[in-house]
């Protein structure tokens, strides 16, 4: 009898063993949560929201509009710069016309003095109507001179409008504020009617294509860790099953930290871990927030 149960000792301890083996091995070695590299989507213009084209769990493709500002103000200041333009412009016109007679007069006035020249070898001519007649090309040229720095002046102007009309069409183009990335909306903050200041958040949005699974791992669990490692990476399919993804290590921390509360450790003394990035393509499976945990692969 007592022979008998000593066999059956032996055999729950051998069994217990057994179990305590097979179950360290099938263990995680590092749980976390689930998450996205979001981005706030601003409005880089003041005004009124006339459109919003978006809402929370929408998908939007990249240079999709999200919402439009109220474009009038920047349109009348447009207006307003364009019109200033048109009257430089036929000011420059008259100018150029200024030119044109001026500089016929003086190419008359160079025939006229050649003549006066030449009537005076012969005497035909005085001395009074050969300075008269270059005074008066001394006084085209200055005429000619003014003239032409009245162009320039007109020339500068017309570049500074120019100028304000580029930053204007660029403010307008701001008006429509597009999507900078593939993603889903993940909060909305601002709706149509609204308004909105520059830089103020109008949603936040996230690439969902891929997730990261944050994890903690010990001090001595980090040697077997490298960028670039490929991990299994296991979910909670249902209540008694999980499932299993390959997922790829794409940061690992350099400093140590306290272990989170809502973390579970592998060595559950260890109290410093290290933060490590893990990337799973996700398949539509995976949730932001969703825990997960992963094995090394050996």
């Amino acid at each position: 009898m007592r022979t008998n149960k000593l066999h059956l000792l032996s055999g729950l301890f051998i069994g217990l063993v057994f179990f305590s083996c097979n179950s360290q091995k099938d263990a995680s070695d590092a749980f976390g949560n689930f998450e996205a590299d979001d981005q706030l989507i601003s409005s880089e213009i003041t005004g009124k929201i006339l459109s919003c084209n978006f809402e929370e769990g929408m998908t939007l493709k990249k240079g999709a509009e999200i919402a439009v500002v109220d474009t009038i103000p920047i349109q009348l200041q447009i207006a307003q710069m364009k019109s200033q333009l048109v009257t430089i412009q036929a000011k420059n016109q008259s100018v150029l016309a200024q030119m044109a007679v001026v500089t016929q007069q003086k190419k008359n006035m160079e025939v006229d003095k050649a003549r006066i020249l030449n009537m005076l070898k012969d005497g035909a001519a005085t001395q009074k109507q050969k300075d008269d007649v270059t005074g008066n090309l001394d006084l085209l040229d200055k005429q000619l001179g003014s003239t032409r720095s009245q162009e320039r002046i007109l020339a500068g102007e017309a570049e500074v409008v120019n100028t304000q009309l580029a930053q204007l069409q660029d403010r307008l183009t701001r008006c429509r504020i597009l999507s900078p990335i593939n993603g889903m909306v993940l909060e909305r903050y601002k709706k149509a009617g609204e308004l909105v200041a520059t830089g103020q958040s109008l949603c936040r949005i996230a690439d969902v294509s891929s997730l990261n699974l944050r994890v903690y791992v010990s001090g001595d669990q980090l040697p077997h860790l490298k960028i670039g490692q490929k991990v299994k990476v296991l979910i909670d399919e249902n209540t008694t099953k999980n499932r299993s993804l390959e997922g790829t290590v794409a940061w690992v921390s350099s400093e140590a930290e306290f272990t989170p509360k809502i973390i579970q450790t592998k060595v559950e003394r260890v109290k410093l871990v290290y933060a490590v990035k893990v990337t799973v393509v996700n398949d539509g499976f995976l949730k932001i927030g969703m825990p997960g945990e992963i094995k090394f692969i050996d």
